[in-house]
């Protein structure tokens, strides 16, 4: 083609590049958003699509929805249920001793909050708003307004990067810092999606796709639901686990002591089981009740409460729904929904979290992205949370970092097929023996589809002051210096998926247990578990090994 002039050569060239430009910005646009809604001990037992005893109750239509329109994931796991350490493997890819963050006095500095980082190379803008808890500011982030610490359920206080009144808070006894803080009035499930929809409606850059991780507080103990849901199942017969009865052999002298001398004091119960901690303290039922009255009180009461928390946040989760269809981006946005890690509602008469037991373990896992994700689909894929990270930084159009020790999931909720070469088994470790009056001993173990071996090595990690005689005055303040017995328990899951059945010692298993020992001594090396750093466990290790 030949030009008549300079003036039509230049014309045509600047009509070529506004072209080209506004089809590269309107590229980056559509790549998608990327919503991560994350409760704090949201189990999957309180999901409805889970179809496990609660279903029936209808606790998260809302939640349901990416079941029905996306992918659920049956086998996700945490690596530490727990809620400091959980966060770290999520931000990091990293499992506890490389992140540094094995319990919850862990912190995760601005440098090490991978993610964000990550994401923010892809072009995205990014934003942090709710529950934190890693210490350090997550200051990666374009944006952030994050609970202190724990934060309060009623007209909580939040701080953010600017604007509020600067306040002194103290994250632990070395870490004080000077924040911008904010005091907002309502439910905490409230406040944190009024935030996060005044950063999606008025703050974000709309010309960059978002990645938003929207942290709710709830239904975290001691379960402080906002009081319009007061009503909500107060007169439904809450359905009750058989083994909160019933334990069978679930269990070692690890978690009962010998001659199940330590069944009051070691994991916190439904009822009078546990003298220094029991949720029919927490519910305030009258402790001259006895069991099982006081036990069915307690646990009527305990979960009334989780759920009225689990509808808020269900309810919650539907407003920024609508905001997103109204806004015609709803499909154009991955949406996540987990915990970060599981809870015990009662099974085994547990409380709380922290064991490597199912309902603990297992965390929740829901996606929706119609444009790649098959509606109602499901996978039985092994992934821990040290892959959330890797594969959040895959669908965003990046390249998995090799400093990452998790693994990209992307083709798994695609394609619903395992990669020839993807995981068959997964690492745990709960590393604060003994703590907070929920008596958990310290302990580690492999799950693969279809079992599970766990090694209770009953040491704190932080002292070689483990010394004490395996009795004492039930004083809770010196628990974590307390040794408890050693033990292996081993869960044909399978044939017995609640756990009820420890058959460590049955010969039939012997060679299945032995294997699963090797695939534990590899997976500890690949994921760098090194005990040398620990004297006193490493010599229980070597000694109760075989």
């Amino acid at each position: 083609m030949k030009f008549k002039s300079f003036k039509t050569q230049l014309a045509f060239f600047a009509l070529v590049t506004i072209t080209v430009s506004s089809c590269k910005k309107e590229s980056k646009i559509e790549k998608p958003n990327i919503l991560y809604i994350m409760s704090d001990d949201h189990t999957s037992q309180a999901i409805g699509a889970y179809g496990k005893r609660l279903a029936r109750l209808n606790p998260t239509p809302t939640i349901d929805r990416l079941a029905e329109e996306g992918v659920l994931l049956e086998n996700t796991f945490c690596t530490n249920s727990i809620c400091t350490p959980s966060r770290a493997s999520i931000m990091t890819g990293q499992f506890g001793q490389v992140n540094g963050v094995v319990d919850l006095s862990g912190r995760l500095a601005p440098e090490n909050q991978y993610l964000p980082i990550e994401i923010k190379k892809q072009g995205y803008e990014t934003a942090m708003v709710g529950k934190w808890h890693l210490k350090h500011a997550p200051e990666a982030y374009d944006y952030y307004n994050v609970l202190p610490g724990q934060g309060d359920y009623f007209n909580p206080t939040l701080y953010s990067k600017e604007g509020g009144e600067k306040k002194e808070i103290r994250f632990e006894e070395d870490l004080v810092r000077e924040v911008n803080a904010t005091k907002y009035e309502g439910h905490s499930s409230d406040v944190i999606t009024d935030i996060t929809l005044d950063w999606l409606k008025n703050k974000r850059d709309k010309s960059k796709p978002f990645f938003l991780m929207h942290h709710f507080k709830a239904p975290h103990d001691f379960f402080e639901f906002a009081p319009r849901y007061k009503d909500y199942l107060e007169d439904v017969e809450i359905p009750e686990p058989s083994n909160m009865w019933y334990n069978g052999n679930n269990g070692s002298i690890a978690t009962k002591g010998e001659n199940n001398s330590l069944m009051d004091t070691i994991g916190s119960s439904i009822g009078h089981r546990n003298v220094i901690r029991n949720m029919g303290m927490h519910m305030e039922i009258d402790p001259n009740i006895p069991d099982p009255e006081y036990k069915k009180l307690a646990y009527q009461e305990y979960l009334k409460r989780y759920l009225r928390c689990v509808k808020g946040v269900d309810d919650n989760v539907k407003r920024i729904f609508d905001y997103l269809a109204a806004e015609g981006i709803m499909d154009n946005t991955i949406i996540i929904y987990t915990g970060d890690q599981g809870f015990m509602l009662g099974e085994h008469d547990y409380i709380d979290k922290r064991w490597m037991y199912e309902e603990s373990h297992r965390m929740p896992f829901l996606v929706r992205y119609p444009k790649t994700i098959k509606a109602g689909s499901r996978t039985d894929a092994m992934i821990n949370n040290t892959d959330f990270a890797p594969t959040m930084i895959e669908m965003a159009g990046g390249t998995v970092p090799d400093y990452m020790q998790g693994s990209s999931f992307k083709s798994i909720l695609e394609t619903g097929k395992e990669p020839e070469d993807w995981k068959q088994e997964t690492y745990y470790r709960y590393w604060m023996h003994m703590a907070h009056k929920h008596n958990n001993p310290a302990h580690f173990g492999i799950r693969t589809k279809d079992y599970k071996l766990i090694f209770f090595y009953g040491r704190d990690y932080k002292t070689d002051r483990n010394t004490k005689a395996q009795k004492w005055a039930h004083n809770p303040e010196s628990m974590s210096d307390f040794i408890t017995p050693v033990a292996w328990e081993f869960y044909d899951l399978k044939k017995d998926p609640e756990e009820m059945d420890n058959r460590y010692n049955d010969p039939i298993y012997a060679s299945t247990i032995s294997d699963l020992k090797n695939r534990l001594k590899t997976l500890r090396n690949e994921v760098k578990e090194d005990d040398s750093k620990y004297p006193q466990i490493q010599a229980v290790i070597d000694e109760h090994w075989d």
